[in-house]
């Protein structure tokens, strides 16, 4: 079963994955953070792979703008979850 914290993000996460305004390799690696995310095993391990992944891409200057806004909210959400 998959936290609701959890849960929120991967929402968030299949938001930019449905956006074909957001490049394929940004895709690719929100693809990549929310697998980090569904993985079993410590969350704070979890989510510190999946802040790793999302900060990697989090200033690609082809993003856009909107995209960039949900790529640090998703970063500021994984924060919190971490602590």
């Amino acid at each position: 079963m998959v936290e609701p914290k959890v849960a929120e993000l991967i929402v968030s996460m299949d938001l930019i994955l449905q956006d074909v305004t957001v490049p394929k390799n940004i895709r690719k690696v929100v693809e990549d953070s929310k697998a980090h995310l569904l993985k079993p095993g410590e969350l704070n391990l979890r989510s510190g792979n999946a802040i790793y992944a999302l900060d990697s891409v989090s200033e690609d200057v082809n993003m856009p703008l909107h995209a960039r806004t949900q790529i640090w909210n998703l970063l500021s959400n994984l924060e919190r979850l971490r602590e």
